[in-house]
């Protein structure tokens, strides 16, 4: 009698459960973002939050929560309730903090579930209109014959771009003067003022001093050419097949969220990422929307965890 009492007490509850994960979502969502407002990881959230909500029935709020390379905003989602109401768009930083920050702030690959992928805008390596260097052959060269001479500047020490030139020296058997600025727009304004030789960033805040023609990009990172800029070659096509490095964005929720909401997000992002408008943001910061099989974003997280250790410990960066 006892087994049969508590059959029915998991069977109510299984229930319940599947009742509530129908009925989510009924009150707002929060998507956590951890850098400032205004930039490509903010405006991405905003337009996926936007169309989500029209998918889902209720409104999708942004709360901007920089500091701390993202740790407090990671954080922060981490610590809230498992129920799909408190999101986070995560980008590089979610795999790369576990091996630069010291004690580890957090494991990626359990203290959060995986949603979906959202998208992807490359790396760049640009340099000032008038430079020496007409191409990447002419950096690779030159570098060779001055290491740790010629100078990059990047948005700080462990961000993505710092990452993805460290990963290009070591594939180049060279070695750039890294300087780490607070912020890509800092290093950008350097470049023009001639202070620093190149400098490394994502594609939305460079696209502009480019069709400005004050910059020119030497090359794009991500595995093919971006759009904005197709007569730019990429790493790989510059001597050096299967290079890539991206910045990427994903949506994720804290660790034990329920299968049913996980799938009903998924979808809604899915989606969204059919949506001209979601197409159209990506592909004017010379990215792309990215959808695919629900475990894509975490085999993503896996892989590139591994891949920032690597690179942690064999070049010993420190966060700024």
């Amino acid at each position: 009698m006892d087994a049969v009492k508590r059959m029915l007490i998991v069977l109510g509850l299984l229930l319940s459960f599947n009742s509530y994960a129908q009925e989510f979502p009924t009150k707002p969502i929060k998507v956590i973002v951890g850098y400032a407002p205004g930039g490509a990881v903010d405006l991405i959230a905003r337009a996926l939050g936007k169309s989500m909500s029209e998918i889902l029935g209720q409104p999708i709020v942004v709360e901007n929560k920089p500091g701390g390379g993202t740790n407090i905003a990671t954080k922060l989602l981490i610590d809230s309730p498992s129920d799909g109401y408190t999101l986070m768009l995560a980008a590089n930083a979610l795999a790369a903090n576990k091996s630069l920050y010291k004690p580890q702030p957090f494991d990626p690959e359990s203290d959060i579930t995986p949603i979906a992928l959202v998208g992807n805008v490359p790396v760049v390596l640009a340099t000032t209109i008038n430079s020496k260097y007409a191409n990447i052959s002419d950096l690779i060269k030159a570098a060779k014959s001055r290491p740790d001479d010629i100078t990059f500047g990047s948005p700080g020490n462990g961000a993505t771009p710092h990452m993805a030139v460290k990963f290009f020296e070591q594939a180049a058997g060279i070695s750039l003067k890294h300087v780490p600025y607070k912020g890509g727009s800092a290093a950008i304004t350097d470049l023009i003022g001639g202070q620093i030789d190149l400098v490394a960033t994502n594609m939305l805040e460079i696209a502009p001093q480019v069709k400005a023609g004050k910059l020119k990009i030497l090359a794009v990172m991500s595995p093919k050419r971006s759009s904005l800029f197709p007569e730019v070659p990429t790493i790989a096509e510059s001597g050096f097949p299967g290079f890539e490095a991206f910045v990427w964005y994903g949506l994720i929720a804290p660790a034990k969220t329920p299968t049913a909401i996980v799938n009903k997000l998924y979808a809604a992002v899915e989606k969204s990422l059919a949506s001209k408008e979601m197409i159209e943001r990506l592909s004017s910061a010379g990215g792309e929307v990215t959808p695919g099989p629900k475990n894509q974003l975490g085999n993503l997280i896996k892989f590139e965890s591994r891949r920032y250790e690597k690179m942690v410990r064999e070049a010993n960066i420190q966060p700024d």
